[in-house]
């Protein structure tokens, strides 16, 4: 178990999820946002940080031996939103883990780093990256850092190309993307577990029927998804209709973020 695991993102969905699911994982949960935090538990203290000013980022790493970071942009928008939050925020939180020694960092890549493969495309996690926007090759940066950082530092980082991580399915696309709150804080569980990480490539999706992509990487750290989105699939079939043929949300695995245009283009 870690002393004290740092969350960023922690007042978005995804981090208001993970935070009543990880008291296996560390003792103290430390949770950042650039808003703050509500009610802190027992087990966690709230901090609010701006990822882009590099000394607060250095406080909120101090003392802590693990790092979950949601944090940033996390949907398409301008590019100086992205390059504050995304790209100068993300090195601003390695330069702070590696003078604090903190030797390992869950980051929280996309599938938009590769949203405009088709759907009928098997991917691995060596096949090249097609980003799908300004938010994607944020995420591409995101993981070439990660690497650096590994390679030069040893900082060890599991990069998680987190497909759609939501209590359930919200379109047909997610079907092949979705990865459930459970499957998501289990990963994380054995992220930190693991007694060697490297720097792998780890697709989060939970066990679905309908996927696009090779998962056997996460084997490797003993993750095995017990989640299937296909219990979703009746429901989704009585409130909206498929997607035609032609709709980017059945073309790309990226779905609309293909279509959203480049600030000020």
């Amino acid at each position: 178990m870690l002393k004290k695991l740092l969350i960023t993102g922690a007042a978005g969905g995804l981090g208001r999820a993970m935070r009543s699911r990880l008291g296996e994982v560390a003792e103290t949960l430390r949770l950042a946002d650039i808003v703050p935090v509500a009610d802190p538990g027992s087990n966690e203290e709230a901090v609010t940080c701006d990822l882009a000013d590099a000394a607060a980022v250095r406080a909120m790493v101090a003392g802590c031996d693990g790092i979950v970071h949601f944090g940033g942009k996390s949907v398409e928008g301008d590019f100086a939103t992205i390059l504050n939050a995304n790209i100068l925020g993300l090195y601003n939180l390695y330069e702070a883990a590696r003078a604090e020694g903190v030797g390992r960092v869950l980051f929280a890549s996309s599938n938009h780093t590769i949203g405009f493969y088709r759907q009928d495309e098997w991917l691995k996690t060596t096949d090249p990256m097609r980003p799908d926007g300004l938010y994607g090759v944020s995420k591409c940066f995101g993981e070439a850092l990660a690497s650096m950082y590994h390679d030069k530092f040893g900082i060890e980082t599991a990069i998680v190309r987190i497909g759609s991580c939501f209590e359930e399915p919200m379109n047909h696309r997610m079907l092949a993307t979705w990865m459930s709150f459970d499957d998501c804080a289990a990963l994380i569980g054995c992220i930190f577990r693991a007694p060697r990480l490297g720097c792998p490539v780890i697709w989060g999706v939970s066990d679905n029927d309908q996927k696009w992509w090779d998962t056997a990487s996460a084997a490797a750290i003993g993750w095995r998804p017990k989640d299937n989105s296909e219990r979703f699939r009746a429901a989704l079939d009585a409130k909206m209709e498929r997607p035609a043929k032609d709709h980017p949300n059945a073309v790309y695995q990226g779905g609309m973020f293909t279509q959203e245009p480049i600030h000020g283009a």
